[in-house]
């Protein structure tokens, strides 16, 4: 029952936002919430969203914070000579865009963190994408490819997972996985190329993309905003962030919300222009936010429930004894499901060590299952219940049924060539 409940949430989420019929903030709180009333959990729903909530407040404040900082950073001019060196290189290609774009996602993510890379390359390469009149659905779909091989590194968080859940070290999980991320990757820079070169043919034949939000991060240039006097204090201060963030001195959100402030009072030390600077970009902000908290509350009521485990566990209990010798396969396919429609610390805390229990009666390796079960992480971040992928397109200024829509099959496809890469390579 629990299992139905919860594929019948998720099923109807998916159908309402590809649809346009809710948006997704709306659908996250109310088809939970009325398919767990009508299943009596009346009582305990204020609870659980309670605690979905609380668990994701410091990442909402995080982004709320972070959109505020790099916006600012925007608007002073901080990533104009960024902007004007990469565009100098690709000139007015397309195809060397996307390719750029796949480069730098992949650059930029060697910090770990999912947040700060989207906040970072789309603020470089979406002014490149509207000058050349390109799709953002192409720059959302390229950063989330990229950034879901790259999830993979140790300070990622997954494997980090798979190695608590498992008590493995990273020699025995994340060391093997090298070859195969090289294989992730060389598919990202080939769906790159393939994306440009459509792209290139419809401009030339049907001319620029026109339909920009106004709402991105990018928005509206004021020259009046410009600080170009203050580059290199914006600069370091910058670094300073990102090497706070990257030792983990203290948490992200406090550092950015101290961050902005720094920000705000060096670069625009007059009041009004705080406030001009805090009411441009607070609706972008509040709208991450909104969404933020909503899948606090979505996850919170899966998880309360039981849903999510239920679900988990009745994936694994479909397949037939007789195949248990390819357990290590069937987690690898299964993962890609699992970690789209559970959380990652559903799916690495909650299923993987039945995965692993059932296979040590076959003789099969934790490390092998524990490699099998990554082999997802290529599709994780286009699911509703990553936070970040809200942040992502709320930046681009695309709407998360079409980024879902466009990008789920090159997803899938790198799920697929990550797969085939691990059976050749015997990773898993």
């Amino acid at each position: 029952m629990l299992t139905i409940l919860g594929f019948l949430m998720i099923t109807a989420f998916m159908i309402l936002i590809m649809n346009k019929k809710m948006t997704p903030l709306t659908a996250l709180v109310l088809i939970p919430l009325l398919i767990v009333y009508i299943a009596g959990f009346g009582e305990e729903l204020g609870k659980m969203m309670k605690e979905g909530v609380n668990e994701i407040a410091l990442t909402g404040v995080m982004l709320i914070f972070a959109i505020l900082y790099f916006s600012l950073m925007i608007d002073a001019g901080l990533f104009e000579p960024l902007v004007n060196a990469i565009l100098k290189a690709v000139g007015d290609n397309p195809v060397k865009t996307t390719i750029g774009t796949a480069l730098l996602t992949t650059l930029v993510s060697l910090d770990g963190d999912g947040s700060s890379t989207y906040i970072i390359v789309v603020a470089a390469m979406l002014p490149l994408y509207k000058k050349q009149g390109m799709n953002p659905l192409i720059l959302t779909c390229i950063i989330m490819l990229a950034g879901g091989i790259m999830n993979i590194l140790p300070w990622g968080g997954p494997t980090a997972r798979v190695m608590s859940s498992l008590k493995l070290s990273h020699t025995q999980i994340f060391v093997p996985m090298i070859p195969l991320m090289l294989i992730g990757l060389t598919w990202v820079f080939i769906v790159a190329y393939i994306l440009g070169i459509k792209e290139k043919k419809r401009i030339a034949k049907h001319g620029k993309y026109q339909k920009y939000s106004a709402q991105d991060i990018a928005g509206e240039k004021d020259i009046t905003l410009r600080r170009p006097q203050l580059l290199y204090v914006n600069l370091i201060l910058t670094l300073i962030l990102l090497t706070v963030m990257i030792l983990d001195i203290i948490p992200l959100s406090i550092a950015f919300m101290i961050a902005f402030c720094i920000a705000a009072v060096i670069n625009y030390p007059q009041l009004k222009d705080q406030q001009k600077i805090i009411s441009k970009h607070a609706g972008n902000a509040l709208g991450v936010a909104g969404m933020i908290f909503a899948a606090g509350i979505f996850t919170g009521i899966l998880n309360g429930t039981g849903i999510m485990t239920a679900m988990g566990n009745s994936i694994i209990e479909i397949i037939p004894e007789s195949w248990g010798n390819f357990l290590n396969v069937i987690t690898a396919v299964f993962s890609v499901p699992l970690t789209f429609f559970l959380t990652n610390d559903a799916y690495y805390f909650g299923i993987l060590p039945v995965i692993t229990a059932t296979g040590s009666q076959l003789g099969i390796p934790p490390d092998v299952l524990g490699r099998a079960s990554l082999v997802g992480q290529a599709s994780h971040l286009l699911s509703p219940l990553v936070p970040s992928t809200y942040l992502l397109v709320s930046l681009a200024g695309v709407e998360f049924s079409d980024h879902l829509k466009y990008t789920l099959k090159w997803a899938i496809g790198s799920s697929i060539i990550m797969l085939i890469g691990a059976l050749i390579l015997g990773i898993i």
